[in-house]
């Protein structure tokens, strides 16, 4: 194939691939990131944590903020500077058992469910924006030998989990 027909054929791929895009993620295909781009500071203080699991709120803020970080064009800013404004609270952490083996009555496998209700408000506005309840994120782990593996495993993946699935309802289609 000729350097001249190879460079041809990309930029018609190209073409049709421009026109079949849309401006509006909502709408159809799109390059731009799809968060406001508008906005360029937001505040993700603490979430409150109605459970008895104790640091989630911590790991989960984090979780939140690091995605923020490496997946939108934002930066994390003190609430009383920033534009946006994300806050939130754990409302469960469930932990349940999805394998026994059979004749001991040992756990395989369990897992770990976190719920929470956040919402995003303007700043100074007071009025949400975008409001989710009982959002929640599961993930399982293996507690018995030979694997061994903490609660805090199962945990980590659902909190990853939810901060990906928060982050991803903050684009610019409220």
């Amino acid at each position: 194939m000729s350097r001249a027909l190879l460079v041809a054929s990309i930029v018609s791929v190209c073409s049709v691939l421009l026109i079949a895009c849309a401006s509006d993620p909502s709408q159809g295909w799109a390059f731009g990131s799809g968060f406001d781009e508008e906005v360029e500071t937001i505040a993700v203080p603490v979430f409150a944590n109605n459970t008895f699991a104790t640091g989630l709120e911590a790991r989960l803020t984090e979780a939140i903020t690091k995605e923020i970080q490496t997946t939108t064009p934002w930066r994390i800013v003190r609430a009383s500077s920033a534009e946006l404004v994300l806050t939130g609270t754990i409302t469960d952490a469930e932990l349940g058992v999805l394998a026994i083996q059979e004749g001991t009555g040992f756990t395989l496998e369990q897992a770990t469910e976190v719920v929470v209700d956040f919402e995003v408000e303007r700043a100074g506005v007071g009025e949400p924006i975008l409001a989710r309840r009982n959002f929640a994120a599961t993930a399982s782990f293996v507690p018995t030998q030979p694997v061994g593996e903490r609660l805090e495993v199962g945990q980590t993946d659902a909190i990853n989990e939810l901060a990906r699935d928060i982050v991803a309802e903050l684009r610019d289609n409220w």
